[in-house]
């Protein structure tokens, strides 16, 4: 049954439009009727009581603002009303002792087409990675993805090359600017060129960076950590490595950090010194021999069967709106408890967008030692950004107010739910790798890119990605699923939406049938079946930067 309003938490003081509620409209919760004072748009808060100044604002449970001004029974919240507040948190207090997982006997025995790599992990696809070691050698990596891609049948699926001979035909023909401005052009959907040459493998992906070298050590440490990550990753069968050689991130560094994740390293490897080899051609025609013949030896691989445990997946939102924390949330976190209960990974990142939780998850470690290293990285974190002027309070973006979320604190407060509620068992720095079954906390920043970039080199095989307004992101090497928190999302822009949740707001579903249906369709990416962000050829890589330039 489709409402009008909800009321997320028992203990909230304002109640969620869930769709636009012109003034004057009377809507009923738990017995109490409120009418509104002026017009509240789809996704925004109005006020069950009476807020003065000063007065807590009340979400999911939680702090997450203080009233500015005035705000009287059934008024919107806005940023002009409405400021940044959450509650201290300390880690010592008493954690919670126990939990009670979901019911998984209906997946229990289910598994996924994976493909099985020496160390025991099961990668969710099979990809060769040509990557650079420093910004220096982006240029010799395209030269390579030119010479590789069409030719192996890994071209993009989509041209819109024939639109612009249409167009210069148009123009030919004596066309004006108006007649050429009011064409339709035709479709631009087409297929590879040519068939793979090597059909178990999925793909080549060329990670270019601006990193490596310019910035302070720990910068080019943790890089190397991070491409370490992506070379070590499950859904990697080999990779080839350009290095200048004068560079901060230089090869030996590379090799450590592998060496800290695969100590058994056992996938083909080729890194290759400039500098040492001397002309381009020379470079270029060693990569691209070492890339082939490592091509044909990843091709020998093939899916197998692998139980759900051997799943990692990464949580993460992008353009969330005021639905997110009500709808795709709740139901990636119960996902992410069916997971945990399985034996599988998951991680939850984006540490600003966990901006006044943090007593939940410091009471949900497993050990003090796990709530401390938390409650020091999220300190650390947040000094860092007072310290050049800005704050956690600052994060949501233009796109996130305009659809209801108004304070960092109920954007986080909502981000959070993807977690679910099970107990939080280790606390990593970026980019350490995932070692333990359970919800891990990876410390990245709310941005979407950076965060998806940081979860896959942390071992994530699966994405789950929730957005309320449209993002394209994607990953070079794992599939990353778009949930839509909303059905007109879903409906607007279909060809980037993989699952829509909207169904849980429309009174079709609910969060646990939602969650269901998502879990069941990981288990068909898990085996292969292709998501929009791979058939759009989105593969979007960027490393956190968090020093300075030197």
């Amino acid at each position: 049954m489709k409402h009008l309003v909800a009321k997320i938490h028992p203990d909230d003081n304002v109640l969620v439009a869930l769709t636009d509620l012109p003034v004057g409209t009377p809507v009923t919760y738990d017995g109490v009727t409120v009418t509104t004072t002026e017009k509240i748009p789809a996704k925004h808060k109005l006020a069950l009581q009476f807020l003065a100044p000063g007065d807590p604002v009340h979400m999911y449970g939680v702090l997450v603002g203080k009233a500015a001004a005035a705000i009287g029974v059934g008024g919107l919240l806005t940023t002009a009303n409405i400021r940044h507040a959450t509650n201290s948190y300390d880690e010592h207090q008493e954690r919670r002792a126990s939990w009670q997982g979901p019911d998984v006997s209906k997946w229990q025995d289910r598994t996924f087409m994976g493909f099985h790599r020496a160390d025991g992990s099961v990668g969710t696809a099979n990809y060769w990675l040509v990557i650079p070691l420093v910004f220096c050698e982006n240029r010799n990596i395209q030269v390579l993805e030119e010479a590789l891609v069409n030719d192996l049948g890994y071209g993009r699926r989509k041209t819109y090359q024939p639109q612009t001979q249409e167009l210069i035909s148009l123009m030919q023909a004596g066309k004006s600017v108006e007649e050429i401005l009011a064409t339709d052009l035709h479709s631009a959907e087409g297929k590879h060129q040519k068939p793979k040459l090597f059909p178990n493998v999925d793909g080549i992906r060329f990670l270019t960076h601006e990193g490596g070298c310019g910035g302070i050590r720990q910068d080019a440490q943790t890089l190397c950590g991070l491409l370490a990550g992506y070379i070590t990753h499950p859904n990697v069968a080999g990779a080839t490595v350009l290095s200048l050689g004068c560079q901060n991130a230089q090869a030996s560094m590379l090799q450590d950090e592998i060496n800290k994740r695969s100590p058994n390293f056992s996938k083909p490897l080729f890194i290759l010194d400039q500098q040492q080899l001397g002309t381009e051609e020379t470079l270029v025609s060693m990569a691209l021999r070492q890339t082939f013949a490592g091509l044909m030896q990843a091709n020998q691989q093939q899916r197998q069967p692998a139980p759900l445990s051997k799943l990692t997946i990464g949580l993460e939102c992008g353009g969330s709106d005021g639905f997110s924390g009500i709808s795709a949330n709740p139901a990636v976190g119960h996902v992410s408890d069916l997971m945990v209960a399985l034996g599988g990974s998951v991680i939850l990142a984006e540490f600003p967008e966990l901006c006044g939780v943090e007593q939940e998850l410091v009471d949900r470690s497993v050990d003090t030692a796990t709530a401390e290293r938390f409650s020091h990285l999220m300190k650390a974190y947040g000094d860092s950004a007072v310290a050049v002027g800005s704050g956690f309070d600052m994060n949501p973006s233009p796109g996130n107010i305009r659809d209801g979320l108004i304070t960092d604190a109920m954007k986080s407060a909502g981000a959070a739910r993807k977690g679910g509620s099970s107990p939080v068992v280790a606390v990593l720095d970026y980019p350490e790798p995932v070692t333990k079954p359970g919800l891990n906390l990876l410390c990245t920043p709310g941005n979407d890119v950076e965060s998806t970039t940081a979860e896959v080199g942390s071992g994530a095989n699966v994405v789950l990605f929730t957005t309320g307004l449209g993002t394209p992101t994607g990953n070079p090497i794992a599939p990353v699923v778009k949930i839509a928190t909303n059905t007109a999302l879903a409906n607007r822009m279909p060809d980037i939406i993989d699952v829509n949740t909207g169904t849980v707001i429309d009174g079709e579903e609910t969060i646990e049938q939602a969650g269901e249906r998502i879990l069941d369709y990981v288990i068909r990416v898990a085996s292969g079946e292709e998501v929009a962000a791979v058939r759009h050829g989105q593969t979007d890589f960027i490393p956190w930067k968090r020093g300075v330039s030197l």
